[in-house]
């Protein structure tokens, strides 16, 4: 903490952030972790690679500090099973089941200077999910 009466000087981000990614429930599933800060990201596990790859200077010795062990190894590629299957039920609900109507909205488009002739009809379809 600052001394009494001073200022802070800056504001820092440290974050951990572990991903899911699901194709066809969970036949082929991915598990990704990331450790960055300041918006830097410094290392990362993906359970396609089945190791850790460091993106900078201090990402490198922790990516060579983590593979380098046997047991923390084997916890992160079996994530994909203990964290990413185990919760993929809890997931259901915000993901697979999702569903949100579109909003439609219908407005005329007058001619323009531009563009002689009759007005033109805009449909505008947003905020729906999924996509498809």
């Amino acid at each position: 903490p600052p001394a009494a009466g001073a200022e802070l000087s800056g504001v820092f981000q440290n974050l951990q952030k572990a991903e899911c990614y699901f194709t066809n429930g969970t036949e082929k599933v991915k598990y990704v972790e990331r450790y960055i800060y300041n918006r830097m990201q410094d290392v990362m596990f993906d359970s396609d690679v089945g190791h850790y790859v460091g993106f900078t200077p201090y990402g490198e010795r922790l990516a060579r500090d983590w593979n380098s062990d046997p047991e923390w190894m084997e916890q992160q590629r079996t994530a994909v099973d203990w964290y990413c299957r185990h919760n993929y039920e809890g997931f259901i609900p915000f993901s697979v089941e999702r569903r949100v109507p579109p909003s439609v909205s219908i407005s005329l488009v007058p001619p323009s200077s531009s563009q002689p002739g009759p007005g033109r009809l805009l449909c505008s379809v947003v905020d729906f999910y999924p996509a498809a």
